[in-house]
């Protein structure tokens, strides 16, 4: 009897023990709608503090002192030394922080400036070199770039970072940790840059020595992936390898234009988020199979390693993998306690290791989003989980977290909010785990049995199609993003908006107001605007730093002139001017300021033919897509209704003009005669002193000049002259690096008589004519 009595009193033991594990768990109900919305006192409770203060300061440090001197840093590392002999706790910390990121600022920043490398750049001489390989190369067009550690120069030994860029197909083949010697001329890094140089190379690499063997197995198992992935579409082939690996040598132009509106570009490259999968399902194994919390967290680490081990350590990589590590290990063992001091401890580790990150956009936005991850996320999940179940809740609450915290950094980089990513990570989310799994596991089984390799691939097609799916309907809704004021003057007028939106009281009021802004972005905006104009005749598109021109070819049609440097800009130019064909696409040479938004303009359009410089670099988007390319002789009309376009330069055989290998590609510049019955056009591409003399006879006479170049100040005034134009059009980016427009220029075409209209001041500029009078009507930067 007795034995029975304690059988039944255990059994109740056990009952309330279950009980009060559940209702440790259970979220608690609120009594009323306000405690529901309403924000917790304090979002840093529970987590420890100590540490940020001394690594936001460390941060700082590093952030301006990579621009400057090594003594600078030296004596800041001084100054940050005094300061800890105020001997209080806090300022201590920071003084250790500071004294440490700014000394190892100082060493790098001297290493880099002060040997024979920089010395040998600042006469931009003309070596032979042995290059060491860094990281992959990435490919923009025809041009290679890749980091590489300079190791000998002629005979000379040393040990210096520089950038490369290069032609050639043997570059893009290239791996980390391979030993090549090549010939080239070495120029200047830019300020704020931890290179001692940049490296023009010459021609094709000397390959010395074959990878390391791990980067021999990594480079394997990626290109095993990448075969793997030839069995699926051309839109999945390309985003596969990129999710799992961050090998985006496929993707295309598109795809990528459509994740960076939908505010899916992080899945593109392998991120804190990927590696946190990765994490996630181990630590579901872990916990399946009983292991204690010590070896979950063990056997987490090993696995994020082991997945960015195949997608290299490059800086990139291994922060994201001390960001996932963070977020998964806090949110995956639900101690999120210890959250912030691991992500601090974690921040000043990668700014000690490499302090270059400070300047880096993609360190701040893997830090923010992390950080939201872990302050904001489980508050409100916890909170949503009382309306909904907790799965749900906490996949609403994890994208929105991370959005709202990069948020800043987005509107200080871009000057732009995303209305769409946050729903557009939610649907896509789901597809994001399976993808990256299998998408691993086909990694791995590739160089084993690639017939196996390709059968795995085939689900995880699926998966990324989804998300693809996905990105294409998020980038179409209208104002998916919406512009806002760049810089610090933008993230400042985020403050009184996050205060409005956090305060009980405003809220509502807040959301009401938010909601009549979208309103009026959305339906008020385009009947306002009026844009294009009546009888626009041509339109030069706001394309930041390039060239983008349009001719009015009539019914939905128009003749594009370059494609300037990034697809979605071009694409979204032709959209405001509702292009729907293009007869005929000019590419009047192959700097990627002209051509890089290509697939921009080909994107849902159809386009006739293309016309290229006689120097042109074939592209194998217009292969793929069977547009011929012409190279066409002065003389060549095309006639579209009341338009007429000629050929004017240069000749197929014309010698080559200019210095250097850039001049010669601007001087070979295709040059095009527009002309309606009211008025007429020179397009002159980015012709520079030594073309345009050569012109200045033979120049036919326009009321428009598009002014060669953006403006530079390599103009010949003679050329200038025999326009006799009245208007001229320059196509520049605001703020550019490259002082365009040069002054000289500008004042010789004012003294010309010609009205200057640019676009960093004036956004798109439409050229029409009214009661035969020609104007200009600008929409605005």
């Amino acid at each position: 009897m007795s034995s029975r009595m304690g059988g039944l009193k255990l059994g109740d033991e056990l009952k309330a023990r279950v009980q009060r594990r559940r209702d440790r768990y259970r979220p608690k109900r609120p009594s009323s709608d306000d405690e529901v919305i309403a924000p917790p006192a304090n979002v840093w409770q529970g987590h420890s503090v100590e540490l940020v203060a001394p690594v936001v300061v460390g941060w700082l440090a590093a952030l301006l002192l990579v621009g400057l001197p090594a003594w600078a840093s030296f004596l800041a590392a001084g100054v940050f030394c005094l300061v800890a002999l105020a001997r209080k706790r806090v300022l201590v910390a920071i003084a250790i922080a500071g004294c440490a990121v700014s000394v190892v600022v100082g060493i790098k920043v001297h290493g880099v400036t002060s040997g024979p490398l920089a010395q040998m750049a600042e006469k931009n001489a003309t070596v032979s070199a042995e290059l060491v390989i860094s990281t992959d190369p990435r490919v923009k067009e025809d041009l290679v770039f890749v980091e590489a550690r300079v190791v000998a120069v002629d005979r000379l030994r040393l040990d210096a970072p520089v950038l490369v860029f290069a032609r050639g197909d043997t570059w893009s083949t290239l791996l980390p940790s391979q030993h090549v010697k090549v010939s080239g001329r070495l120029g200047e890094a830019e300020p704020g840059e931890l290179l001692a140089a940049v490296f023009m190379a010459r021609g094709d690499p000397e390959i010395l020595t074959p990878p390391s063997t791990s980067h021999g197995l990594a480079g394997v198992i990626r290109a095993g992936l990448r075969e793997a992935s030839s069995v699926l579409g051309p839109a999945e082939r390309g985003l596969l390898p990129g999710l799992v690996v961050g090998d985006v040598t496929n993707l295309s132009e598109d795809v990528k234009a459509d994740f960076k509106t939908a505010g899916l570009s992080h899945l593109t490259a392998v991120s804190g988020a990927n590696l946190a999968i990765m994490g996630g399902a181990v630590l579901l194994l872990g916990r399946a199979v009983g292991l204690t919390l010590v070896w979950r967290a063990v056997l987490v680490v090993v696995a994020m390693v082991a997945f960015a081990f195949v997608a290299r350590f490059s800086p990139s990589v291994l922060r994201a993998l001390v960001m996932g590590t963070v977020a998964a290990l806090a949110l995956g063992t639900g101690r999120q306690r210890d959250g912030v001091s691991a992500l601090s401890v974690a921040v000043l580790l990668l700014l000690l290791f490499n302090p270059g990150l400070a300047r880096e956009y993609g360190f701040a936005l893997s830090v923010c989003a992390t950080a939201g991850i872990i302050l904001l996320a489980p508050l409100w999940r916890d909170r949503m989980a009382t309306r909904m179940p907790l799965w749900c809740a906490e996949a609403l609450a994890v994208p929105a977290a991370a959005q709202v915290a990069v948020t800043p950094v987005l509107v200080l980089m871009s000057g732009q909010i995303g209305l769409v990513a946050i729903p557009a990570n939610l649907f896509a989310g789901p597809a994001v785990a399976p993808a990256t799994i299998v998408g691993f596991i086909a990694a791995i089984t590739a160089p084993i049995s690639m017939d196996l390799a390709q059968l795995v691939t085939r689900p995880a097609g699926l998966a990324v199609g989804w998300i693809i799916l996905v990105a294409d309907r998020a980038a179409d809704v209208p104002a998916a993003t919406i512009g806002w004021p760049g810089g610090l003057a933008g993230v400042a007028l985020l403050v009184p908006i996050g205060i409005a939106l956090w305060h009980r009281g405003a809220r509502r009021v807040s959301l009401a107001v938010a909601a009549g802004v979208l309103v009026a972005t959305l339906v008020a905006g385009p009947v306002v605007s009026g844009w294009p104009p009546s009888g626009w005749l041509m339109v030069m598109c706001d394309v930041g730093q390039g060239d983008a021109i349009v001719l009015n070819a009539g019914d939905g049609k128009g003749i594009v002139v370059d494609a300037g440097p990034e697809p979605d800009l071009v694409d979204a130019c032709l959209d405001r001017l509702e292009i729907e064909a293009v007869p005929l696409l000019v590419l009047t040479h192959p700097h990627a300021d002209h051509t890089g938004g290509l697939t921009g303009v080909l994107r849902d359009r159809q386009v006739g033919a293309v016309v290229v410089s006689p120097r042109r670099v074939v592209n194998p988007e217009l292969a793929a897509r069977r547009v011929p390319e012409w190279v066409v002789t002065p003389g060549t009309t095309w006639k579209f209704g009341d338009l007429v376009v000629t050929v004017v330069a240069p000749a197929p055989d014309a010698p080559p003009k200019g210095a250097g290998e850039g001049s010669v590609l601007n001087n070979a510049s295709v040059v095009l005669h527009a002309k309606w019955p009211e008025t007429s056009a020179l397009l002159a591409g980015d012709l520079e002193t030594e073309a345009e003399s050569a012109l200045v006879r033979s120049l036919p006479q326009a009321d428009i000049l598009k002014v060669p170049h953006h403006g530079s100040a390599r103009q010949d005034p003679a050329f200038l002259a025999a326009a006799r134009s009245r208007l001229a059009l320059i196509s520049v980016g605001d703020g550019n690096d490259y002082g365009h427009p040069a002054a000289s220029t500008v004042t010789t075409l004012t003294m010309l008589g010609n009205r200057i209209h640019r676009t960093d001041l004036q956004g798109d500029i439409a050229v029409v004519t009214r009661e035969g009078t020609l104007a200009v009507v600008a929409r605005g930067p």
